[in-house]
């Protein structure tokens, strides 16, 4: 797999698309039960951690040029202990895999479709994430940069069509309960979009033809599209209100329904949902590609390909059992998941590069 190599572009996309995936649906209702009204400055200070974090993971990547996170783990840390780690890596990643799944699935079985089991939905979105990652990173990267002028598309149509919505006053008063509450939502937009950029290491830097231009491209692509969730953010909050937003489980789509152009152009929610599906289906997959790419490292199989198939029947079982209903799942996701993705996202890099330090310092001397 060492041929494998993507464009730079298509790495930008592929960012872009998992930094907006689950978060233009999920995360405005997290934002506004935190922030209120202030929910907006929350997204734009956690978009800026974004960056730094971005920043962070393009200095890392320095020491591993060549190889993947779980290839450099063994490298750095010895071979068993470097499996050991590996292995809570693609943990982190598979139960990434499940959970988008879960949200897909639920989001179709309340919004879209309440009368088809969400096994069903599970499985036949599942059966097209195994597809994308037997193809490879390389159709993966190829198919999403021929679908993101889509997803902008779409987003630009759902932007222009509410902006006439907008009321400024149901973002006032501004930072009314103070900067607490906007740090606290800002925590959650990074555990959601960015902590989970530890997966792309399996891609990052060592698949990258042009890896001078990578980490500038990182940066943009993380920007953009934390932009775009910027804007998403602002527009539930002052068309619906905070009270609203945060009552809706998928702010978004419900802010979709509020389309109507003359009486003529309504009900185009299926818009968001759309562009959501494109997003979501990339980063279920690219969840589950560092999941089967990096077990099959730790098991020294040439090609992972072999895996996907099994590992699809347990991320469906899983997805079915990770969350047992909607509450559980709420209280896992304010009060659990931010210190679990802040041990795999930031404590976890931060261990590698001060163990390549150390390890470099000493080779030196």
């Amino acid at each position: 797999m060492k041929d494998v190599k993507i464009s730079v572009n298509q790495f930008a996309v592929l960012v872009m698309i998992f930094t907006i995936g689950t978060t233009i649906l999920v995360i405005p209702s997290g934002l506004a039960a935190d922030a209120k009204q202030d929910a907006w400055i929350a997204a734009i200070v956690g978009v800026g951690l974004n960056v730094l974090l971005v920043c962070l993971y393009n200095f890392i990547s320095n020491y591993f040029p060549n190889l993947t996170l779980v290839e450099y783990n063994e490298a750095l840390f010895g071979k068993w202990l470097g499996k050991v780690i590996s292995l809570l890596f693609i943990f982190f990643a598979f139960i990434g895999a499940a959970t988008v799944l879960f949200y897909t699935g639920n989001f179709v079985n309340t919004q879209v479709m309440p009368e088809t089991p969400i096994q069903a939905v599970n499985i036949i979105f599942a059966t097209v994430v195994v597809m994308g990652v037997r193809l490879g990173i390389e159709t993966l990267a190829r198919t999403a940069e021929i679908f993101f002028p889509w997803i902008i598309l779409l987003f630009v149509i759902l932007v222009v069509c509410l902006l006439p919505q907008a009321h400024l006053d149901k973002i006032q008063p501004v930072l009314a309960a103070g900067s607490k509450p906007v740090i606290k939502g800002a925590m959650s937009v990074v555990g959601t979009s960015s902590l989970p950029f530890i997966v792309l290491f399996m891609v990052f830097p060592a698949h990258l033809n042009r890896r001078d231009l990578a980490k500038k491209a990182y940066l943009i692509a993380t920007a953009i599209g934390g932009a775009c969730f910027i804007i998403i953010t602002f527009l539930c909050v002052s068309v619906l209100g905070p009270y609203m937003t945060e009552r809706h489980m998928f702010p978004s789509y419900s802010l979709a329904k509020q389309i109507n152009i003359g009486n003529f152009l309504e009900r185009v929610e299926i818009l968001i949902a759309g562009m959501w599906f494109l997003t979501v289906y990339f980063k279920t997959t690219f969840y589950f590609y560092a999941f089967v790419r990096g077990l099959a490292q730790i098991l020294n199989i040439r090609d992972y390909r072999s895996l996907a198939m099994p590992s699809g029947m347990l991320l469906v079982i899983y997805s079915l059992v990770v969350y047992p209903n909607v509450a559980y799942m709420s209280s896992f996701d304010t009060k659990a998941y931010i210190p679990y993705a802040l041990t795999a996202g930031l404590v976890y890099p931060l261990l590698i590069l001060a163990v390549s330090v150390m390890r470099k310092s000493k080779l030196k001397n």
